[in-house]
């Protein structure tokens, strides 16, 4: 059974230990959250691809014959590594800090809070001695805040991880994720001419040139298929730099682009269209591209969704399925053909702020959600 109090006792542990990334802090909490799974008597590894950064998995395993056991496993996966705490806060971010029904701290929603859910989940399931016929497996990464490359990522390509069928914890408000937008992040150089400022005309301001391109692309409009659950396609300029001095035409610019673009579209496409628009203003320029994700949506009636939403109407609790405007590591699991949705019970609107928080009565009911939503799941669900 979950203990709301027991529960409460892990979140305000987890909070307290920093994670922050970059620089990418994760060792401690690492070793704390493999020795508490350990303590369940469950089978844990850890494996880090970055130094002093290890990911932790645990399994519960089921009692149907071992390869039927794993084939139709579930993966529950959150994320431990955290933004930078930043300035000005006015609760301590690691102190974990109780205001009526809020709990203060960096991670509280993103995504410490559902780390220490999940944590409680298996216990729970192992007190009660619940027998599940199929493996469950919990995968706490690190890295998801700088894009997954010392976490889920590798634990799917080495394939550490082979689940059935997996669920992300790194969401808000127990709705069920069904679809995410693609995304390329990507640094655009444009190159010209040095020449003094008194006679610019002698050179070519590579400044001027990226303004226009910039210009150009706020008003492209990409062409995209209408998702009920999406809104279209977005740009935004994040940062841009370039030039020497004042009194100097400048010779070289970048100015780097988050374009997020919808299912139905690819990231071949959307970049066509970015390299069409540069060259209208210039043929000296180069496109570095940083990142670049898939979209993502699993069917609305996939039994996995169905379980989880059918088990929350069991309990009065609001989930509707929703689309997801950022990126979660749901993407990567498309490409190994394992069926993905995310969730979460964090507070909507307060990740990566100043004063993050989390409401602990969502925490209680989020747990005692995911509880019946594995074991509804593994008895009828596929």
């Amino acid at each position: 059974m979950i203990d709301p109090d027991r529960l409460l006792r892990q979140i305000q542990t987890v909070l307290s230990i920093n994670s922050e990334n970059p620089p990418g802090s994760e060792l401690a909490l690492s070793r704390y959250i493999a020795k508490d799974m350990r303590s369940l008597g469950l089978s844990v590894r850890t494996y880090a691809y970055a130094p002093k950064r290890p990911n932790v998995v645990a399994v519960l395993k089921g009692t149907a014959p071992r390869r039927q056991a794993a084939a139709g496993s579930v993966l529950i996966t959150p994320h431990f590594d955290t933004v930078p705490i930043g300035e000005n806060w006015t609760r301590d971010p690691l102190g974990q800090e109780i205001v009526g029904n809020r709990i203060y701290g960096r991670g509280a929603s993103d995504d410490k809070g559902n780390t220490a859910v999940c944590m409680e989940v298996m216990r729970s399931l192992i007190e009660d001695k619940i027998k599940l016929k199929h493996d469950l497996i919990f995968a706490a990464t690190v890295d998801e805040e700088t894009g997954s490359h010392y976490g889920i990522i590798p634990l799917l390509e080495r394939r550490v991880l082979r689940p059935g069928y997996a669920v992300i914890l790194d969401s808000d408000e127990c709705h069920a994720i069904v679809a995410q937008k693609g995304l390329i992040h990507c640094r655009v150089k444009i190159f010209g001419k040095k020449a003094h400022g008194a006679y610019n005309w002698l050179g070519s301001n590579a400044i001027e040139t990226a303004s226009r391109v910039i210009a150009r692309l706020k008003k492209v409009r990409f062409p995209y298929k209408r998702h009920a659950l999406l809104v279209g396609p977005t740009v935004n300029i994040g940062t841009i730099t370039g030039g020497d001095k004042v009194n100097m035409v400048a010779d070289f610019c970048e100015f780097s682009v988050d374009l997020r673009f919808l299912p139905g579209t690819t990231g071949g496409e959307v970049l066509k269209i970015l390299r069409g628009i540069i060259r209208r203003e210039t043929i000296r320029f180069k496109v570095q591209v940083d990142d670049l994700q898939r979209p993502y949506e699993i069917a609305a009636g996939h039994p996995l969704v169905k379980a989880y939403l059918n088990e929350a109407r069991a309990m009065h609790i609001r989930a509707d399925r929703k689309g997801s405007e950022g990126a979660t590591v749901m993407t990567f699991f498309q490409k190994h053909r394992i069926p993905a949705f995310a969730t979460g019970f964090g507070a909507s609107g307060t990740a990566h702020t100043t004063d993050e928080y989390a409401r602990i009565p969502t925490l209680v009911k989020g747990a005692k959600l995911l509880e019946r939503f594995l074991i509804r799941f593994d008895r009828e669900g596929r």
